[in-house]
């Protein structure tokens, strides 16, 4: 969800510029600057970047640049300056207090210090409108760029984790046998094999190896990775969905590694988390 577009315009001898950032979050924050002349215009604006941004933390920020020609100074109220500087002083004096900045003060206050800004007209505010489409779009290109980007990272990621599962698929016939021969050997070591009753043996083999099956959290990653990248190629916002997706491959890719009971296989499945990890990361920054 990071983005950058800015974009300029001029209308009679004035400059007009909007600039958009964008940084990650889960909602849309919108932080929005206006001149005062477009004011009423606020909720527009605000409308037009939920439906069009969706989400982020977005800084959106107004100018208008006048020749010098044109700059009207700001206008000081000086009998409510008066007022207010008269009043301060009394209450100083009846303090006590000698030392404050009383026309600093009296200055701060609410009036005080007013500027000359009329409303716009409604073909200025159309330039301005107009500036403000144009850097949307630019914004919007920065991310489209971006997303491509990301959907071919995110993608590879996906077929890194597919192809470390085709290596557990590999390993995974030969170990229930090895497991088998191992529970076997032990108790030929510790009891002696004479001394085994077979048919207990193999009801407990049986019970134990089914614990240890991964054949279905195998079918369900790879569903899983097959279903993350359709949903790649989707030209809605799916940010979120991904996200429920990876956690539904961790899930597996998790169980994968407790049941492994395998060296070998344990080490791949340390390396789908690592990828998936890096995924996730990737995914803040998808609508």
């Amino acid at each position: 969800m990071t983005g950058y577009g800015v974009a300029t315009s001029n209308f009679a001898s004035a400059k007009y510029t909007v600039e958009i950032k964008s940084l990650n979050s889960k909602f849309l924050e919108l932080a929005l600057k206006l001149p005062k002349a477009f004011s009423d215009k606020e909720l527009q604006i605000r409308n037009d970047c939920t439906r069009l941004v969706e989400r982020g933390k977005v800084s959106l920020v107004f100018t208008v640049e006048y020749p010098e020609g044109n700059i009207k100074p700001a206008a000081i109220n000086k009998s409510l300056l008066k007022a207010y500087y008269d009043q301060i002083r009394q209450s100083a004096e009846e303090l006590g207090d000698t030392g404050s900045n009383i026309l600093q003060l009296a200055l701060g206050f609410p009036e005080v210090i007013s500027t000359d800004e009329s409303t716009a007209s409604d073909e200025e505010w159309q330039v301005f409108y107009n500036t403000f489409l144009q850097a949307l779009n630019n914004f919007q290109t920065f991310r489209q760029d971006e997303g491509r980007v990301l959907q071919q990272d995110l993608a590879m990621r996906i077929e890194k984790i597919l192809s470390l599962l085709a290596e557990v698929e590999k390993l995974d016939p030969n170990r229930i046998p090895a497991i088998r021969e191992r529970i076997n050997q032990l108790l030929e070591d510790n009891v002696g094999r004479e001394n085994i009753d077979q048919n207990r043996f193999e009801q407990e083999l049986i019970y134990y190896i089914d614990k240890l099956d991964i054949t279905e959290e195998k079918i369900r990653l790879k569903s899983h990775c097959d279903y993350f990248l359709k949903t790649l190629q989707n030209e809605d916002a799916n940010g979120k969905k991904l996200g429920f997706i990876s956690q539904e491959i961790g899930r597996e890719i998790n169980t994968t590694g407790s049941k492994a009971n395998d060296a070998q296989i344990q080490q791949l499945v340390v390396g789908m988390k690592e990828e998936l990890e890096k995924i996730k990361e990737q995914l803040l920054n998808v609508l």
